[in-house]
């Protein structure tokens, strides 16, 4: 090999870092050929919280039978009543038993049954007795009104009794406000029906007024009516016929339910009615007797629906025990504090007593042992590689001088 090569090999070995990794393909000191890794599993892609499964074909929320669109009905027992509403479900609020239902999961705009979710969403979030001056901007919602002024206060008692009484969407808005905002108010809503399972529910505004996009169906109605039943401001709010109602300079007005039903059915403990142009009417509604409650409601109906919801009720409890349901109104998913003390508790109980733990050897956890490897192999690759590096150093050195004791010699001729 001509003396110039020799020595640039020599210095470029001599030059390698100790701790680089040779190229895949080299022949290593050892005399292994050195193999590429294996690249780094990339995670698979995670889908958005709570988004729609992919499966379209995925059984219904409460059961296979409630994904038909025509009338659910159990065997062996008479017909449920006719009625004009194109979905309605009716259930056993004890037991979550659905006993008939149609087009149950179809989604309509809810108008002011959704003020039920409001309800529903706020009453744990706000202090009955706090006291609310309403904006201008909540006075002066369209629609419905319990008659806010911004010359008045109200306890957020009174804001409820307007909301689920008179149906009032100026009473809705002051009440998103007081509990920091339409946008925050909108999402808690939004999180309360996703754990409810009410999952055809979109909320957009607190009030029902039809917005693009916002939807409930029969079946989540009937979720939430059954959740605010165990409520008891929730329940008081819904069954109060008629109640006095704060007006400015310390006067009062009387309130009436809008809720027919609490004057002509028998048990009947209320809930919410709704209607708006583009969302016919809505219902969602329930009824107590002997030691049993049932829940109705009906979406998209074009005229007067008080009998038939009444008639629809009748059926109810006539078929209550004695019929094996169609479906199942779920259960709420746990809160996410009691997700976080059960997820705990296994932990907690896994925990060795303090005497075991003197008495265990200590053991390497996972990510320990993975740098010990790590360690152990760096050292390997720099034991390997020590040698030649030396032997390079020494040899170029060698040359080195071998190079400098010719030229002398040249020019000493």
């Amino acid at each position: 090999m001509p003396l110039t090569a020799l020595l640039t090999t020599a210095i470029l070995i001599a030059a390698a870092p100790a701790g680089a990794a040779a190229p895949a393909g080299t022949v290593l000191p050892n005399g292994n050929l050195r193999v590429p890794a294996a690249p780094t599993p990339t995670p698979a892609s995670t889908a958005p919280p709570h988004a729609a499964p992919a499966d379209a074909s995925a059984t219904p929320v409460g059961g296979e039978l409630l994904g038909r669109r025509g009338l659910i009905a159990p065997d062996g027992f008479k017909a449920p009543p006719k009625t004009k509403a194109k979905a309605f479900v009716i259930a056993d609020a004890e037991t979550g038993t659905v006993l008939a239902a149609k087009n149950p999961h179809g989604r309509y705009r809810p108008a002011s049954t959704l003020k039920a979710l409001t309800a529903l969403t706020l009453i744990p979030k706000l202090d009955k007795d706090r006291k609310v001056r309403p904006s201008r901007n909540a006075c002066n919602q369209e629609g419905s009104a319990v008659g806010l002024s911004v010359k008045a206060t109200y306890r957020v008692d009174d804001l409820f009794r307007g909301l689920m009484m008179s149906s009032g969407n100026d009473a809705a808005m002051a009440l998103a406000e007081a509990n920091g905002g339409l946008a925050k108010t909108l999402a808690e809503m939004n999180e309360v029906a996703r754990r409810l399972r009410a999952l055809d529910t979109v909320a957009k505004t607190p009030s029902g007024l039809d917005r693009p996009g916002q939807l409930s169906s029969a079946y989540d109605l009937a979720l939430i009516a059954r959740a605010g039943l165990a409520d008891a401001d929730f329940r008081r709010y819904v069954s109060t016929k008629t109640a006095s109602f704060p007006a400015p300079k310390g006067r009062s007005y009387q309130i009436a339910n809008h809720n027919k039903l609490l004057w002509r059915y028998k048990g009947m403990i209320g809930v919410k009615n709704g209607w708006t142009s583009k969302a016919k009417s809505s219902f969602v509604g329930a009824a107590k007797r002997n030691g049993h409650t049932i829940i109705v409601s009906i979406m998209r109906h074009d005229g007067y629906f008080w009998d038939e919801v009444a008639d629809l009720l009748d059926w109810g409890f006539a078929a209550r025990g004695k019929v094996s349901g169609v479906g199942t109104l779920v259960d709420p998913e746990p809160e996410e504090a009691e997700q976080v003390e059960k997820a705990e508790q296994p932990e907690k109980a896994a925990l060795p007593h303090a005497d075991e733990m003197r008495a265990a050897p200590a053991t390497a956890t996972p990510a320990a042992a993975g740098l010990a490897t790590d360690a152990a192999a760096g050292q390997t690759i720099v034991g390997r590689l020590l040698p030649p590096v030396v032997l390079g150093v020494g040899l170029a050195a060698g040359l080195v001088w071998l190079a400098v004791g010719v030229v002398r010699r040249r020019r000493a001729r």
